[in-house]
């Protein structure tokens, strides 16, 4: 196989890590081949050595994205950080390192930057005059709160901005570190301007360990959950992704787990394998679940068309097919069973009051 040599020049699963590799992102002109000479340095084990996060502070240029996909629910998100921690190796977010000249596998949890003047950027963009008030997604590419948040607090000032314009956000996580700032979100949920989504792939911690190395365990997300809606915050659980053969037969499951915690909501995903991802999740499935690789990507192309995957808007995020019918009913019929989705209560943007001019104190 042909692949960009991470650091240390080693190849294999590492140790808190979810790629086994690094391969040559799609635009790079040279390839090179990775061979280990026996040299490198390993763990006690014999596994290669860990990897340690690197994170570069930039200043960004802007901070809003603009969405105009049919079949996502936001118009405008920011992403505090480019790159993810978290490892989770069927994160399709992985091909955008692509466009920094790295890998979508190890550089992409390993090489983190940093939008240190994020705060300062939103403020601007939420100033300007033809700025309309909607739900703005926060960490909708990468999470918002991955591990390097505990150190840099760039979420937690742009809630500080939003709070303070009382200006609607949506939150989708993995990590328990949104409890850190339970603070501010009570205040805006009393304000119903907050909503929270907790996204739990599997309540299994092995395979947690293993597929998403670096988020919260399952048991802590669920925890979390609980914690978030006995402050008032309204959430739901996003399902995602569900992976066939391997966490499929969990969905009910993660439901009723959920809605136990007081989520209200809940929405799925299913397992999306974009440009390189598809060579990045076979290889982790061939190291860490080889009895069940073929049968996982046996089920992946049956409810894709006979492909790994299609980006085609209405199809990218449910499938198609006979399983993808089937797995659609059963989520139905699990929400309808646990009351979740009964209601659709939109966050309020009438309470919008843009941030005054720069160095202005606000009086009120």
């Amino acid at each position: 196989m042909q692949q960009r040599t991470p650091a240390d020049g080693v190849t294999g699963p590492r140790k808190g890590r979810g790629a086994a590799s690094n391969p040559e992102n799609r635009f790079a002109s040279v390839r090179r081949e990775v061979v280990d000479d026996g040299w490198e340095p390993v763990d006690d084990d014999g596994r290669p050595a860990p990897l340690r996060t690197h994170v570069t502070r930039e200043t960004a240029k802007s901070i809003l994205s603009r969405n105009d996909s049919p079949d996502i629910p936001f118009t405008f998100s920011i992403n505090p950080y480019r790159g993810c921690e978290h490892g989770c190796v069927y994160c399709y977010a992985r091909p955008s390192h692509a466009y920094l000249d790295l890998s979508p596998g190890l550089d992409f949890e390993t090489r983190l930057f940093a939008k240190m003047n994020a705060a300062e950027l939103l403020r601007e963009a939420l100033r300007k005059p033809g700025h309309r008030c909607e739900a703005i997604a926060l960490g909708a590419n990468t999470d918002a709160y991955q591990p390097v948040e505990r150190d840099f607090r760039i979420t937690r000032s742009l809630l500080e901005v939003l709070e303070a314009c009382h200006h609607p956000v949506t939150i989708v996580t993995k990590n328990a570190l949104v409890l850190r700032d339970l603070d501010i979100l009570g205040r805006m949920a009393a304000r119903n301007l907050v909503h929270v989504c907790m996204s739990v792939t599997t309540l299994d911690h092995a395979v947690a360990r293993r597929m998403e190395p670096r988020a919260s365990s399952p048991t802590r997300r669920i925890e979390a959950l609980q914690a978030l809606t006995e402050a008032g915050v309204p959430c739901g659980v996003m399902v995602a992704p569900i992976v066939p053969f391997l966490t499929d037969h969990e969905t009910e499951a993660i439901l009723e787990r959920a809605a136990g915690a007081g989520a209200t909501r809940a929405g799925y995903v299913l397992l999306r394998l974009p440009l390189e991802i598809d060579a990045l999740f076979c290889e982790w499935l061939a190291h860490h679940f080889p009895l069940k690789a073929e049968h996982v990507m046996r089920r992946v192309r049956a409810m894709r068309g006979g492909r790994s995957y299609d980006a085609t808007f209405g199809k990218r995020m449910r499938g198609e097919g006979l399983f993808a019918d089937l797995l659609a009913q059963r989520f139905g019929k699990a929400c309808d069973r646990l009351g979740l989705n009964r209601e659709r209560r939109s966050l309020d943007t009438t309470q919008f009051r843009p941030p005054g001019p720069a160095g202005q104190l606000d009086l009120f």
